[in-house]
């Protein structure tokens, strides 16, 4: 039987958020950034970060984890299975490109990203759930002349990807502001991938 109650179980949730929060953002901007620096981006102490992630490879892993997590949440929340296809996907772009420090975390930390990707995304018959749902959307989008068959739903879900991790490197940079990111997304996406009129 536990003996935490719910007002410490929330805020140590709330208290692990926070670090997870802060480690992505911190990391996503420099990779080499410390504990110390991403303690105080939480605004806990390097002790309290301790208690909950003892080593600089566990929180990076937590972080990892996490950041995949809130990608795919993103994915289903867009709902890209209702509505016509061209705003389904402009919902898509729109709820994933407010993933974006994670996407330039978890993208930058290649290696890990294969690694727990790995395990993360494989559903019970071996499938990215995420990939399938993305990829459904644009097959949806080519059948009804929305979007190009002249290249596959496989490459245009790259490019998608592409894109918003370019927005979100863009912002980062201070070469494009963040309420303008989703914008210039979507309409570099749908001028490239848009059904051509013969």
């Amino acid at each position: 039987m536990s003996t935490t109650s719910p007002a410490e179980s929330g805020t140590r949730n709330r208290t692990r958020r926070a670090i997870l929060d802060a480690a992505t953002s911190v990391l996503a901007r420099d990779r080499r950034a410390t504990l110390a620096e991403i303690a105080k981006a939480a605004d806990v102490g390097r002790s309290t970060l301790h208690r909950y992630f003892p080593d600089r490879d566990q929180l990076i892993h937590a972080a990892m984890v996490d950041s995949l997590e809130m990608i795919d949440r993103a994915v289903h929340d867009a709902a890209t299975e209702q509505g016509p296809p061209a705003e389904a996907m402009r919902r898509l772009v729109t709820s994933v490109v407010g993933m974006g420090h994670r996407m330039l975390f978890a993208f930058g930390e290649a290696q890990l990203f294969e690694e727990v990707g790995a395990t993360f995304y494989e559903g019970e018959a071996g499938e990215d759930d995420t990939g399938r749902l993305i990829l459904a959307l644009i097959e949806r989008g080519q059948k009804d002349g929305v979007f190009d068959t002249g290249v596959s739903a496989t490459w245009i879900m790259q490019v998608m990807w592409a894109l918003v991790y370019a927005g979100a490197e863009a912002a980062q940079q201070g070469t494009l502001p963040p309420p303008g990111v989703t914008a210039h997304v979507i309409r570099t996406l749908e001028g490239g991938v848009r059904a051509r009129e013969v």
